[in-house]
């Protein structure tokens, strides 16, 4: 299948699997890269640009395939060294960066000076456009049903994916909800290029986080995610578990009050915690409502291999009956 994403990016299906903390490791992103998608190392993840260097080697003695580094722009109490992670990518010679959070218009000019293919995750129209105007090669349109932060407008794929379509020159990404081969045909009908996948690459074999995670998107459903951090317009769908329910008591209990310190607890250093220990309490965790289409825990090829076979057999379907 070609698409203006499998042109840009020079992989053979359009499937990307996203940037997700102390989960987009070398063994992932090779995974999928292998598979004919594009993985994705997690940048931040790694503790400084030199750490960096270190997987994006690691991962280039496991694929000689193109994959992407991401690079989220969020708030935080220590700002990362941007100018140093971005020196490695450059220098390790990165082809694709996918960039999320803040406008990444401070790192653009070296990036895309080194050739480097930039695909910015946005959860707007307004966003995609301004990304498109500051020279992004591509954007990943976030929908409200995505696991992380779906922005602040509420809106769900089948609005905005068009809604972007109409407006936007450059390639689109569809993500949030996007699991299998009837994903991917529903994306491209809306005006996608291609398909972003983090949730369900979570819960694959090649996945490096821990068993209790991979059990824990099996046995829930789609009504299993709550959205938190809200009063701080910082919202982020998480997993249901036991410290998303005391987080959301406490904005309940502050109301305008509350401030970031007063939920570091639930969200802060939970990552490690969580996909490397199992430690399902430990805070809350990112997770898509597509929770509620994973039934199994396949390897990533797969997966993969699974979802363009069903989107070619639902397109040829289709075609037959509409020219009956």
């Amino acid at each position: 299948m070609r698409t203006r994403i499998t042109e840009l990016l020079g992989i053979d299906y359009p499937i990307i699997q996203g940037g997700m903390h102390y989960v987009g490791f070398a063994e992932l992103a090779a995974a999928v890269s292998n598979a004919g998608g594009l993985g994705t190392i997690t940048g931040l993840t790694q503790k400084s640009a030199e750490d960096l260097r270190t997987e994006i080697r690691k991962c280039k003695t496991l694929t000689d395939k193109p994959f992407a580094v991401n690079l989220t722009f969020l708030p935080s109490l220590a700002t990362p060294d941007y100018p140093s992670y971005v020196r490695v990518i450059v220098e390790e010679g990165v082809k694709v960066v996918e960039t999320a959070g803040r406008n990444p218009q401070q790192v653009m000019p070296e990036l895309k000076e080194a050739g480097v293919k930039v695909i910015h995750k946005c959860t707007s129209v307004r966003h995609s456009l301004k990304a498109q105007s500051i020279g992004c090669d591509a954007v990943s349109v976030d929908g409200f049903e995505c696991g992380g932060h779906p922005g602040e407008d509420d809106v769900p794929n089948f609005i905005l994916l068009p809604r972007a379509a109409d407006e936007l020159e450059i390639p689109i990404v569809a993500s949030g909800g996007m699991a299998d081969g009837r994903s991917l045909v529903a994306a491209l009908s809306l005006g996608a290029d291609g398909i972003n996948m983090g949730t369900r690459f979570m819960a694959t074999q090649e996945a490096p986080c821990h068993q209790n995670v991979k059990e824990a998107l099996l046995e829930a459903t789609e009504l299993d995610t709550r959205l938190v951090m809200r009063p701080l317009r910082n919202t982020e769908r998480v997993l249901n578990n036991t410290a998303a329910q005391k987080l959301l008591e406490k904005e309940s209990s502050l109301g305008d009050n509350i401030k970031i310190d007063d939920v570091l607890d639930q969200v802060a250093g939970v990552y490690p915690k969580v996909m490397l220990d199992g430690e399902m309490e430990a805070g809350v965790w990112s997770c898509g409502m597509v929770v509620g289409l994973i039934n199994d825990i396949p390897s990533c090829k797969d997966l993969v291999e699974r979802t363009m076979a069903e989107a070619k057999s639902i397109l040829d379907k289709r075609s037959q009956q509409l020219l009956a």
